[in-house]
């Protein structure tokens, strides 16, 4: 156990910080899924701008990398485009 009391008090802030940063990185995970099982081109280009700020907040708070969130869009965008 800690033995100080800033040291007690970063393991209570870490583990909030986790807990918002896997419920942020599931929620973005599903809205991608649910984005690419979509097969109406007009749905998902509603929803496609949502799921891009889903990401780029990620991205931005570093839970994901940068690289890997421009791929993401990328991806999701050449999938809109192709439907």
């Amino acid at each position: 156990m800690a033995n100080h009391k800033s040291s007690v008090k970063r393991i209570r802030s870490t583990e909030a910080k986790r807990d918002r940063n896997r419920y942020q990185h599931k929620t973005a995970r599903n809205a991608v899924k649910n984005l690419r099982d979509l097969k109406d081109k007009k749905a998902a280009s509603e929803q496609l701008p949502l799921v891009v700020a889903m990401v780029d907040k990620l991205a931005k708070k570093n839970i994901i990398h940068k690289s890997k969130a421009a791929n993401l869009k990328s991806s999701l965008m050449k999938h809109v485009n192709a439907l």
